[in-house]
């Protein structure tokens, strides 16, 4: 494990791990309720979830399962705009927190994310009664360990909130991937402010996950066909070596110093025990030197 996977955090009983659950789709579907069980004992033990993710039921799930296997396990959660105006201001931060840690049965929370600031400029945020102002004010009551930007956007919104020098993690997703470097700028910034750094989506969005339905888009988004031929040598390189597109596509972010934690969708007990046979996978030092020679991928659309 990169030296600088392991980090203490503030909050957290141990050092950061290397892997964290995601459960944006967990609580919309039957049964649910085993899976989180699941996440709660198993081999990894740091769950990412957010106050919106199925409607709060992801919270809600987590929270019932956390009740009964505690010890060991991490939560990071975020902050979300109101559902049905879109007000993301600090009264709104501060109700979001109040559910969230309702929903998990907790007092404090070790990292908590603005999350999808979509609906409000960084200067609102910024603001005297903004968004950050009151996370600020989480972290100073002791009630949250550090706070953290997490959106997936294409601009510059992460870098700009980076910028603010108010955050002490930062989430990217689905721009730091073994066919996508556009998240370079966020690790750099981060990097220089010693933030946490959290990878999300490092399978992007199932293109590297190796399965054929998953193979025309990137993000959710349809790709261009230089990307898409990129991704096929890629997938060449992986053969050559004997190495299953995924595994690589999970180690090009396990192996990144820059990234404390790479957080990986869980969607199903399946995905779950797929994932402790990605992480168990050996990549060639080869494999990586094959990799830097296909050069700079092309951008994802056209």
């Amino acid at each position: 494990m990169p030296e600088q996977q392991g980090r203490r955090v503030p909050g957290m009983e141990g050092p950061m791990e290397a892997v964290t659950l995601g459960t944006s789709g967990l609580g919309r579907n039957p049964g649910d309720e085993q899976l989180a069980d699941a996440l709660m004992t198993g081999r990894f033990r740091q769950i990412d979830t957010s106050n919106e993710y199925a409607g709060g039921r992801s919270e809600t799930l987590i929270g019932q399962a956390y009740a009964k296997a505690r010890e060991g396990v991490t939560i990071f959660t975020k902050a979300d705009r109101d559902p049905e105006t879109g007000v993301f201001d600090g009264d709104r931060v501060l109700r979001s927190f109040e559910e969230t840690i309702t929903r998990l049965g907790v007092e404090t929370l070790p990292i908590y994310h603005l999350h999808d600031p979509f609906t409000i400029t960084v200067a609102e945020a910024m603001a005297p009664g903004g968004a950050v102002p009151a996370l600020v004010s989480l972290r100073e009551q002791g009630l949250v360990g550090g706070i953290g930007i997490a959106a997936a956007d294409d601009g510059t919104l992460v870098e700009d909130y980076i910028r603010t020098d108010a955050f002490d993690a930062v989430l990217t997703h689905n721009r730091y991937t073994l066919v996508d470097r556009r998240a370079e700028e966020i690790l750099r910034l981060a990097t220089e402010r010693d933030m946490t750094v959290f990878n999300a989506a490092p399978f992007g969005g199932g293109i590297l996950s190796g399965s054929p339905r998953h193979a025309t888009r990137y993000g959710y988004r349809p790709i261009s066909p230089e990307f898409a031929r990129h991704v096929e040598r890629v997938g060449e390189l992986c053969e050559r070596w004997g190495i299953g597109i995924a595994a690589a596509a999970l180690h090009f972010s396990l192996a990144e110093p820059r990234v404390h934690s790479t957080v990986v969708g869980i969607s199903s007990l399946e995905r779950l025990a797929t994932l402790a046979d990605l992480v168990d996978t050996e990549i060639p030092d080869g494999f990586w030197t094959g990799l830097e020679a296909l050069g700079t991928p092309p951008p994802s659309t056209g």
